[in-house]
């Protein structure tokens, strides 16, 4: 069973002005001669965390990471009520990557994302499939209405009732009709009191789904107010917005993908995505592998879809 690669610094970080104001991090890691491979982190508004940097092979790969807009070390952060989030949409996030792409110098890289990184990387490489060398997608999410609804309406709630007692907590019973939108009013609260306590249910909600089995450190960092403040609301945004997307346009639009050698990678048990998505994916979209992962759920780091995943880049590392 393969796992990750040893722990490694950047050699290389620093913040690139995209413009409206915003300030994205990014950092790069490994072989400075190595393939380019660009990793999409998921949320909307998680940021990277050190350990992505260890899903590729650091002699062969030359790995980008950053923070998309307005989370993680990336300014401004949506921590603060003050920063607006109407500049931070998908296709904002799509012109991000192809600003770091000509800053890094390469005309087309490997794309990895894992759930909302996957409906990012489909969104980027849709957009810009002459870019795109591979792509290695995990978790898929494509924001459509009725996933939206399976976790944050009714679905998941059947699942996992004690759980879903605390995401509804902040919410009162008059307004439970439509829950994203109930969430929203509590997260733009002039009460700081009232946007953390929504903030927390939400993240904690996530945090405490993302695996097949409990991860009490995982539930901690959504916990954590600034991680939830920002997860949150970044979140929220795009979900209020259907992802910035027309109705199923990921999937229509997965054609444009034929000629892309590509690795989908998928938990069975994953509660916050399902597998139908990613199933629909491969219908739309055959020439990629499609790997169905029996004993896991959505996090990147249980060890079959950790297998999978460093499986896909080596391989692509190695031609």
């Amino acid at each position: 069973m393969r796992t990750l690669y040893p722990p490694i610094e950047p050699y290389d970080s620093g913040t690139l002005d995209v413009g409206d104001g915003h300030g994205i991090y990014w950092e790069l890691c490994g072989n400075p001669a190595g393939k380019p491979v660009v990793f999409l982190h998921g949320g909307p508004g998680a940021g990277c965390t050190p350990d992505h940097r260890r899903l590729f092979d650091p002699q062969r790969y030359r790995i980008l990471l950053f923070d998309q807009r307005n989370c993680g070390r990336s300014t401004p952060h949506a921590s603060r009520m003050d920063t607006e989030l109407h500049t931070n949409t998908t296709w904002h996030l799509v012109e991000d990557i192809e600003r770091l792409r000509k800053m890094v110098g390469v005309s087309k890289w490997q794309v990895f994302g894992g759930s909302w990184g996957s409906a990012l990387a489909l969104a980027y490489a849709e957009e810009h499939p002459e870019r795109v060398s591979e792509l290695v997608l995990r978790g898929i999410f494509t924001l459509r209405n009725q996933e939206l609804l399976w976790f944050y309406q009714s679905g998941a709630s059947f699942l996992f009732p004690d759980l879903w007692e605390s995401y509804l907590a902040p919410i009162p019973e008059d307004e439970r009709d439509d829950l994203i939108g109930a969430y929203a009013k509590r997260l733009s609260s002039p009460d700081p009191e009232v946007r953390l306590r929504a903030a927390q249910a939400w993240s904690v909600w996530e945090g405490s789904t993302i695996k097949l089995l409990p991860d009490e450190k995982l539930r901690a960092v959504h916990a954590e107010p600034s991680y939830a403040l920002a997860f949150a609301r970044i979140e929220n945004h795009y979900f209020l917005h259907g992802g910035f997307f027309t109705p199923g346009q990921l999937i229509e639009n997965a054609g444009k993908l034929r000629s892309t050698p590509g690795v989908i990678v998928q938990g069975r048990y994953d509660v916050c995505t399902p597998a139908t998505t990613a199933f629909d994916l491969h219908r739309a979209w055959p020439e990629a592998e499609f790997l169905l992962v029996d004993d896991a759920g959505h996090a990147f780091d249980e060890p079959g879809i950790l297998h999978h995943l460093i499986e896909a880049t080596d391989s692509f590392a190695f031609g």
